[in-house]
C-alpha cells in the first residue's frame, strides 16, 4: 500500500484536538529580552524548495548567512528532510527523500558548503543524528510511499561514506537520536506504536518499547519479538489499513534525556509524551502535550523539554523535574516542525513549514522570557534544522 503526502498529512492530525496542559501563552508587553551578546549559527533545510540555509541570529537580528539548492533531480522536488552537523563543525549531513526510487545522503562541508560524498539508502531517508565521536551517522528510512511494512535504519560510516548497516526495525520510523554515551541510538516508528533501540556497538535491535496507552511493555531483542505482540508485518491491504487506524500513539520522535537515563517519546496522535527509564526500561511518566506533538529536544542543562506541536500553533516548554508544562508558546506559523535548543540553554530554534504555497521560517525563541524574539522566512516546508556554534558577534 502506497501512502501519499496527502495520506501522511491526515496521519498527523487524526488525534482529537486536546488543551490540557498549560495555556498558551501571551506576549506580555512588559517583557524585554536581553538581546543576545554572541552570534548563533543553525543549519536548516526546506523540503519543498529543496534550500539548505545556514542562518545567523545575534545583536544584530537574524538572517540567512548562505543558502544552496541541494538534489539532483533539477526538474522534481528532492526533499531534503533532515541535517545534523558532525561533532568537529567541520561537515554537515543531509538526507534527500526522494529519489528513482531510493533516497540519498550528502556530506557537505561547513566552510564552503562543497560536496564531500553522496551515498544511496532507502526508502525516504529521513531523521538524522551522528554518534557523539563522528564515526557513524544513522539515518531512517521513513518509507513515507511504500508499502506499510517495517522499514530500516541505515548506518553510515562518515569518514568513507558507506553505508555499513541496515537495520530493520518497525514501520515508519521516524526521529533518530543518539543518547549522549553513543551507546545506544533510539527511534519511533508511527505505525507500530513502537520506540526501537539499536546497540550502535553490535548494530542490532537490542531493545524495543510497546507505546499504546495500557499496553505499555518493554520487551527485548530484535523486530521478530514483535510477532508475540501482534506487530508481525502487515499481509494485506486490508490488515494494513487496519493496523493504520489502531495506532494510539503514533510516535514521531524519541529524545534521550541530557544524561541519557530517560527516553522521551512524542506521541503525535494522542497529544501525549512518554518518558520511558533506561535502566528499567519501564514507563515512567506519561505527560499531556500539545495538539499534534511532534519533535522534541531536551536543554543540555537537562532542565527543559522543548515540543513543538504540529497542529497546535505552538511550542511547549516542559519542566523535566516536575513533567509540568510550563508555558505553551504561540508560534508565528502553523505546522510546527523541527526544534534545537543553543549549547548555553538561552535559545530555542523552531521550523515552522506553513501551509499550501507559503514559505516556511525559522523562529527563535528566548528560553529567560519564554517570548519569540526573531523570525527569518526560509523555503517551502522548512523541516531539518541542527546547531552549528556560537561565535562572537560581528
Amino acid at each position: 500500500m502506497r501512502i501519499s503526502p496527502f495520506r501522511f498529512a491526515a496521519l498527523l492530525s487524526c488525534a482529537p484536538l486536546s488543551v490540557a496542559g498549560a495555556q498558551a501563552a501571551k506576549p506580555s508587553a512588559t517583557a524585554q529580552p536581553a538581546p543576545p551578546t554572541q552570534d548563533y549559527l543553525v543549519f536548516t533545510v526546506a523540503e519543498s524548495a529543496d534550500q539548505l540555509a545556514l542562518v545567523r541570529f545575534g545583536p544584530k537580528g537574524a538572517r540567512i548567512e548562505r543558502q544552496q539548492r541541494v538534489g539532483m533531480m533539477p526538474t522534481e522536488i528532492n526533499g531534503p528532510h533532515g541535517v545534523s552537523v558532525s561533532p568537529d563543525g567541520k561537515s554537515y549531513y543531509i538526507s534527500i527523500a526522494h529519489g528513482t526510487p531510493y533516497g540519498t545522503f550528502w556530506k557537505f562541508s561547513t566552510a564552503d558548503d562543497q560536496m564531500l560524498g553522496r551515498i544511496t539508502l532507502g526508502l525516504f531517508p529521513a531523521t538524522i543524528q551522528t554518534t557523539p565521536d563522528g564515526t557513524l551517522a544513522f539515518v531512517v528510512n521513513f518509507n513515507l510511499h511504500g508499502e506499510m511494512v517495517p522499514s530500516s535504519v541505515s548506518v553510515v560510516s562518515t569518514e568513507e561514506m558507506v553505508e555499513i548497516a541496515r537495520i530493520t526495525t518497525c514501520t515508519m520510523p521516524h526521529g533518530s537520536r543518539v543518547n549522549p554515551q553513543g551507546t545506544n541510538q533510539y527511534s519511533a516508528c508511527m505505525m507500530d506504536d513502537i520506540l526501537a533501540e539499536i546497540d550502535t556497538r553490535s548494530l542490532e535491535v537490542s531493545r524495543h518499547f510497546m507505546l499504546g496507552k495500557g499496553k505499555e511493555m518493554g520487551m527485548p531483542g530484535p523486530p521478530g519479538a514483535m510477532k508475540h505482540a501482534g506487530h508481525a508485518p502487515a499481509a494485506s491491504h486490508d490488515a494494513a489499513m487496519a493496523a493504520a487506524t489502531s495506532v494510539q500513539c503514533s510516535p514521531t520522535w524519541a529524545q534521550p534525556s541530557a544524561k541519557g537515563d530517560k527516553i522521551y517519546v512524542a506521541c503525535n496522535k494522542s497529544n501525549e509524551i512518554v518518558e520511558i527509564d533506561y535502566k528499567t526500561w519501564a514507563m515512567t511518566r506519561r505527560i499531556n502535550a500539545g495538539d499534534g506533538v511532534y519533535n522534541l529536544a531536551v536543554s543540555p542543562d537537562g532542565k527543559l523539554l522543548i515540543a513543538t506541536n504540529k497542529r497546535g500553533k505552538s511550542i511547549s516548554v516542559f519542566d523535566l523535574a516536575t513533567g509540568a508544562e510550563t508555558v505553551r508558546i504561540p508560534t508565528f506559523k502553523g505546522v510546527v516542525h523541527g526544534v534545537v535548543i543553543s549549547p548555553d540553554n538561552r535559545y530555542a530554534f523552531v521550523t515552522e513549514e506553513g501551509k499550501g504555497s507559503e514559505p516556511g521560517i525559522l523562529e527563535i525563541f528566548d528560553l529567560k522570557t519564554f517570548t519569540s524574539v526573531a523570525t527569518v522566512e526560509l523555503g517551502q516546508q522548512a523541516a531539518g534544522i541542527d546547531f552549528f556554534r556560537m561565535e562572537p558577534a560581528k
